[in-house]
């Protein structure tokens, strides 16, 4: 299961909440108590093992500019 990201759009507050895609259930919001939760565009995310020798950064060939 993907996890989303929420924001309450009455306190600002950001939750990631853990659900099946295309999910209808109505979230609240853990800080105030607020059902007026807006899923968030969320980016993806991969994480590099701790300890890589990779100076390139997300640039495969080595050779891109900054």
């Amino acid at each position: 299961m993907p996890i989303f990201e929420y924001k309450c759009n009455t306190c600002g507050h950001v939750t990631e909440v853990l659900e099946k895609a295309g999910s209808k259930k109505k979230h609240v919001c853990e800080k105030c108590g607020s059902t007026q939760m807006e899923k968030m565009l969320s980016v993806f995310r991969a994480s590099v093992p701790a300890g890589s020798t990779s100076g390139s950064g997300s640039c495969p060939t080595g050779t891109c500019s900054l």
